[in-house]
């Protein structure tokens, strides 16, 4: 396998890891919002850390992809 098609193939998996993490915002966004006033407080608190983890997490596999894609152009 070429180093362009193995660099195509990262990026398609790394997309894939993306959009994941991206339905989990989603979904616990929702979560959140709709139950915001019923839960306990320690979990709206959790809630909202793992909202700020999944938030870097994805900032930072959006990053990566940039980098594949930048590095596709020395290919």
């Amino acid at each position: 396998m070429s180093k362009l098609d193995r660099t195509r193939e990262q990026i398609a998996y790394l997309k894939l890891w993306l959009g994941m993490l991206i339905a989990a915002l989603i979904s616990l966004t929702g979560w959140l919002l709709s139950n915001f006033q019923t839960v306990h407080w320690l979990l709206v608190f959790a809630a909202v850390i793992a909202l700020t983890i999944l938030g870097f997490a994805g900032y930072g596999m959006h990053r990566r992809i940039e980098e594949k894609m930048a590095s596709l152009e020395e290919l």
